[in-house]
């Protein structure tokens, strides 16, 4: 087979704010690949099936001397992030052709690979796409499960509220017995949410949160990845003892200046349990359950998700600003390629 284009979708400059298609990342088809000779090295050759996108890929497009818990994106390379692909060729006696491989991909049609480690077999079922084993049955499904078993300590008829991520976590709460608030950032959102059994759904646009938090409130456990103006109104409305489960803040991400929370002496006067996590870290614990048991409850339909399909990798720079914005309706995903 004569050589094919691989694209790949480049970090190319890092945004003073929200990230921008064409600017912030470009699509560039000037390399390519000879699927079936190039040389594997003992590896494996990889067609990028699946991509996702994610709030913390911001965090990612900074410049390299400011440190965090993860590397930044590297200048005229490709983004990295979780992906599910298809094995096309292998060397590796441990990967087979046709084989479905979960992990880390760089944003490119084609990829040679070599250490199977990095990577977790997965397999179709019912309700579970490809596309889902990079969202509820990947990291973002993960991060709900992951953190919920280890800090949330629900109680039947306690309140647990969550910001506008992870409707995995409104039913892990709801199947623990517990009140749950939740706010999204449109009126169909907060349908949706209701629909998978959020006691309170609101749309925060149109309503004020805190209003809603003092009504219906004091809050026992708190799922937040916005952090500002709406942790501050939460920590306003906790009950003593409260658990604030501390995933991201995406209201900083794209500004300079930071909502800066007034009220932080309540931690104290009330004995409040913030707990700040990266999903990795609880990987050794929860990582064989999750897809042992928690998939199966996907496939079985027991828990619901809905999905922002982006097709075509050269368009994965308006899935990222769609994810930035709130104007993605469910897990943003881009379908690289069939089959």
């Amino acid at each position: 087979m004569a050589p094919v284009k691989n694209g790949r979708l480049l970090f190319n400059e890092i945004p003073d704010g929200y990230p921008e298609p064409g600017k912030t990342t470009v699509y560039d088809e000037s390399q390519t690949i000879d699927i079936d000779g190039t040389p594997l090295d003992g590896g494996f050759l990889l067609k990028t099936l699946v991509l996702s996108i994610d709030p913390y890929m911001r965090g990612r497009m900074r410049d390299p001397s400011v440190k965090s818990y993860i590397d930044p994106f590297a200048l005229g390379q490709p983004l990295v992030n979780f992906g599910v692909g298809v094995v096309l060729r292998s060397e590796d006696p441990d990967i087979k052709a046709g084989d479905h491989l979960y992990g880390m991909y760089p944003f490119q049609h084609y990829v040679i690979q070599k250490n199977a480690k990095l990577f977790r077999k997965v397999k179709s079922k019912p309700n579970v796409p490809w596309s889902a084993y990079v969202g509820v049955c990947g990291m973002p499904g993960q991060t709900a499960y992951y953190a919920w078993k280890e800090y949330a300590n629900p109680q039947k008829h306690s309140t647990a509220t969550k910001t506008s991520f992870l409707r995995t976590v409104v039913q892990l709460a709801k199947a623990d017995g517990m009140k749950v608030i939740a706010s999204s950032g449109s009126d169909e959102k907060a349908t949706f949410v209701s629909s998978i059994g959020a006691d309170v759904s609101f749309n925060y646009k149109l309503v004020d949160t805190r209003k809603i938090l003092e009504k219906e409130g004091p809050i026992n456990v708190y799922w937040d990845n916005v952090g500002g103006s709406t942790l501050e109104a939460t920590i306003d409305n906790a009950a003593r003892g409260a658990r604030f489960i501390e995933c991201g803040m995406i209201s900083g991400y794209n500004t300079k200046e930071p909502y800066g929370i007034k009220n932080l002496m309540r931690i104290v006067a009330f004995e409040l349990h913030i707990h700040g996590f990266i999903v990795s870290s609880l990987a050794h614990k929860y990582s064989d359950e999750f897809y042992s048991t928690f998939v199966e409850r996907v496939s079985r339909g027991e828990i619901k998700y809905n999905e922002h399909l982006v097709r075509g990798l050269e368009n994965s720079g308006e899935g990222i600003l769609d994810v930035q914005t709130g104007k993605n309706f469910g897990k943003c995903v881009v379908v690289v390629a069939d089959e």
